[in-house]
């Protein structure tokens, strides 16, 4: 049998809210970390969904997402979870995406929207799609928004505002499915695009993978330098370092993860990034100014050109004092 719902109604919780902007009677949020806890805050803020079942392998996070009103009802089971659900929405650490699609896939309603929030897509896909009852919409998303924080706690309202949500189709993806599902998204503030799923693990091997891979590893040279560690390096963190360590304070299941299953894009990317690491490295060793200059001018060029597209701010500690001033 399955565990036992946990109701509370709908109206007090999300009432106030329902303004004639319901996109989706029922919505399934499998997954409340900081990427499902904030759609759920998000969903609520707006009035998006009558109904938002929430589902956690973990009883004390389940717990602790009813404590914060996420949702209107809370399960442990998935599979129970999604019955009547109109969207799904699994936020879940890639690894599991094949392992959830088996659990939820006997009680998905004909007509419902499967989508996720992987940072991986071609494995997600191949988890998940053999899955899929060809009565539903699979399609698999990924919005490009997080912090270093993880667990219902962590998540907050307007997350993906003006962030990237990119959808990766597939061939038979119903036009008007993926409408419905952008005008979701774009309820949350995203901004939308497309792209097939290999492109999509490419890009994000470059924008996102390798700069945390790189992270946690400088960050674990340091800690293999022992009584450094303990002194000068968090002592004076207040430069680049510092910057480091909050990609490497990622959570660690979720990152295992996605090194594991975007594997030859990440491999390709490091394998560049070896190379043009190693003409760095010949460069200071042979003390040719003209070849660092021309480098560290042209990756300046790249921060003028993230901050004009808006996905930063050009505010002294890089925007960070916002941050510091909510503590």
């Amino acid at each position: 049998g399955s565990q036992p719902w946990r109701y509370r109604r709908s109206e007090r919780l999300y009432g106030a809210s329902l303004m004639g902007s319901v996109l989706f009677d029922r919505i399934a949020l499998i997954g409340i970390g900081l990427i499902g806890s904030s759609i759920a805050r998000d969903i609520k803020d707006a009035g998006l969904a009558r109904d938002v079942v929430i589902s956690t392998r973990s009883p004390e996070t389940l717990k602790r997402a009813e404590e914060l009103e996420l949702g209107t009802a809370y399960t442990i089971s998935a599979a129970e979870a999604v019955r009547d659900a109109d969207l799904v929405i699994i936020s879940v650490p890639v690894g599991a995406s094949g392992s959830v699609a088996e659990q939820i896939a006997p009680n998905l309603k004909p007509g419902a929207i499967v989508t996720d929030v992987g940072s991986t897509k071609a494995s997600v896909i191949a988890q998940m799609a053999p899955h899929m009852p060809d009565s539903v919409h699979f399609i698999p998303g990924h919005p490009l928004a997080g912090t270093e924080k993880s667990g219902p706690d962590a998540g907050f309202s307007g997350l993906f505002r003006d962030r990237w949500c990119i959808f990766t189709p597939l061939a038979d993806t119903d036009p008007d499915a993926l409408a419905r599902l952008k005008a979701f998204w774009e309820q949350l503030g995203s901004r939308i695009d497309e792209m097939d799923a290999e492109h999509h693990d490419k890009v994000l091997a470059i924008v996102s993978h390798l700069p945390h891979i790189i992270a946690y590893n400088i960050v674990g040279t340091a800690d293999d330098l022992g009584t450094v560690t303990e002194s000068e390096v968090i002592k004076y963190s207040a430069s680049g370092f510092r910057d480091f360590t909050r990609l490497a304070a990622s959570d660690p299941t979720m990152w295992r993860d996605v090194c594991l299953h975007n594997k030859d894009a990440i491999l390709e990317m490091l394998a560049r990034f070896s190379e043009d690491l190693a003409y760095l490295q010949r460069a200071i060793r042979w003390g040719e100014g003209d070849k660092l200059f021309e480098l560290f001018t042209r990756t300046r060029a790249i921060r003028r050109s993230i901050v004009e597209a808006g996905q930063d701010v050009d505010a002294p500690d890089f925007g960070r004092h916002t941050l510091d001033a909510k503590k």
